[in-house]
C-alpha cells in the first residue's frame, strides 16, 4: 500500500482507493461504517445499474471484494504491518435482484483466526484468511460472498525467527 499521510485510517483508505483503484470512483464506492470487526462500503444503484435496472453483478462482486480487502488493510494498518493484499479465490451467491442503493459488510472471522493470520504473516511473510461479506439493500440480505485473501509482507514487516 502507498504511504498514507492522513491520520484517520478510514479517510486514508478512501483516498487511497479512489486514487489508485479507478473502479472505486466509477462505481461511487463510499465508506459507510468501520469498527473493530467490520467494514461497510456502499454504492448507489444509479452508478451500478444494468440494462434491467438492477445492480450489475460485477459491481456487487467488486464491492464485496473491496469491502474484504479494505477491512484487512485497516486491520493490518492498526498493527503497523505492511503487506500486499489480493483476492485469491471467492464464492458468491446472488440471492435476489438488487433494485436500490446497496452496501457490503465485511466481517472478520474471529480474533483467534485473525491473530493466526497475523502471526503467519509476521513469521513466514505470507498468509491467507477467509472473510465473509454480505451485501444488503434496504436492510435485507441480497448477496453472500466468501473470499480468501492472500497477504504478502513487504520486507520491513517480516520479523526474524528466533
Amino acid at each position: 500500500m502507498k504511504s498514507r499521510s492522513e491520520t484517520d485510517p478510514v479517510a486514508q483508505l478512501k483516498a487511497w482507493m479512489h486514487a489508485d483503484i479507478p473502479l472505486t470512483r466509477h462505481i461511487d464506492v463510499r465508506i459507510s461504517h468501520y469498527d473493530q470487526d467490520s467494514l461497510t462500503l456502499s454504492a448507489p444503484l444509479s452508478a451500478n445499474s444494468n440494462h434491467k435496472g438492477t445492480a450489475f453483478g460485477g459491481s456487487l462482486f467488486s464491492l464485496a471484494v473491496l469491502a474484504g480487502w479494505g477491512l484487512l488493510s485497516l486491520k493490518l494498518e492498526e498493527r503497523n504491518l505492511q503487506a500486499e493484499l489480493v483476492i485469491q479465490d471467492s464464492r458468491v451467491e446472488y440471492l435476489v435482484p438488487v433494485r436500490a442503493d446497496f452496501s457490503a459488510r465485511a466481517t472478520l472471522p474471529g480474533a483467534t483466526e485473525f491473530d493466526r493470520f497475523v502471526r503467519m504473516l509476521e513469521r513466514r511473510g505470507k498468509a491467507r484468511i477467509r472473510l465473509a461479506v454480505v451485501i444488503a439493500q434496504d436492510g435485507n440480505e441480497a448477496v453472500r460472498f466468501e473470499g480468501t485473501f492472500a497477504a504478502v509482507a513487504k520486507s520491513s514487516c517480516v520479523r526474524p525467527l528466533g
